[in-house]
């Protein structure tokens, strides 16, 4: 998610040549233009946020719902409150701020928290299997007993504080959430840290040389893409467009908008054609920037 994130450049490419294979190609049925998948494919620039927003929704009632079975009903109007305030900030911020402050450099922020609470969570994951099996030797759960000795498997542990507990101090729950945050570090905890975040590096490293080069290091015919099995199951190469396509396909979509308009000359279906027009004209000159482009068929 977050390296999809990252080449939201390239996804409105994908977007753009989706939109414009729909126009040239509309179903000859009218029938057919009911059908999920053309219907998906034609407005996939509504369904994408429609289908985020509403998935967001829908965990945040969850959430709340689930954090909230044992608490009482005052434990309830602080949190939601303060989450409704939060979000009516931050869309408010991206909304007016959006022509202000570049969409990249904000989705590289997002992105760089994403990261950190992921990397924290996995070494969270880590940490909590190596305490069970602590827990199961000594009978308890020794955590919660405090942050002295005993509390701990000494044999597998780095470093350790006798404070800062996130089972039992609070305030430093929200760093363990967060970060990942433990006052006992074990191997197995910073190894699984340390491997996440050298994964990561790894996995970008390739992007990035792929990006410049269009090929992986020593492998010029392999590229990250054709590792997945996926690619070769739905024999994806047959969708790849050249340069030269790309903009013949944007040409003669534009020129199939044009011919609508004119034929229906209300100023609705005018509007609504100028608003795709630009679309594909931005997808032309995004087009000039790379060398080749995947057109998938949506299901």
């Amino acid at each position: 998610m977050g390296i999809a994130m990252l080449r939201v450049n390239k996804m409105q490419a994908k977007w753009r040549v989706k939109i414009a294979r729909s126009l040239v190609t509309p179903p000859e049925k009218k029938s057919e233009r009911m059908k999920c998948g053309y219907i998906v494919k034609r407005y996939s620039m509504f369904i994408l946020p429609f289908i985020t927003t509403l998935r967001e929704g829908l965990e945040a009632v969850v959430f709340v719902g689930g954090v909230g079975i044992g608490s009482s009903a005052k434990s309830f109007p602080l949190p939601v409150v303060c989450g409704l305030f939060a979000g009516a900030f931050v869309g408010g911020f991206m909304y007016y701020g959006g022509s202000a402050i570049s969409l990249q450099v904000f989705l590289c922020i997002s992105t760089a928290i994403l990261y950190l609470i992921s990397a924290g969570l996995f070494s969270r994951g880590v940490w909590f299997f190596e305490n069970y099996v602590f827990n199961l030797q000594t009978g308890g759960d020794a955590a919660e007993n405090g942050s002295g000795p005993g509390t701990y498997n000494i044999h597998k542990t780095v470093w350790h504080v006798n404070c800062c507990n996130p089972l039992i101090d609070e305030g430093w729950d929200v760093f363990n959430s967060l970060l990942g945050w433990q006052n006992t570090a074990t191997y197995g905890s910073i190894l699984a840290y340390n491997l996440y975040w050298l994964a990561l590096i790894v996995v970008l490293g390739l992007m990035l040389f792929e990006e410049k080069k269009g090929h992986l290091p020593f492998c010029k015919s392999l590229t990250l893409r054709k590792l997945n099995p996926m690619y070769h199951v739905k024999n994806k190469k047959k969708n790849e467009l050249s340069d030269a396509e790309a903009a013949r396909l944007f040409q003669e979509a534009r020129n199939n908008l044009q011919e609508r308009v004119s034929l229906e000359g209300n100023d609705a279906s005018a509007d609504s054609g100028n608003v795709e027009l630009d679309i594909l004209r931005e997808g032309t000159s995004a087009k000039k920037a790379e060398s080749s482009i995947e057109f998938d068929t949506i299901p």
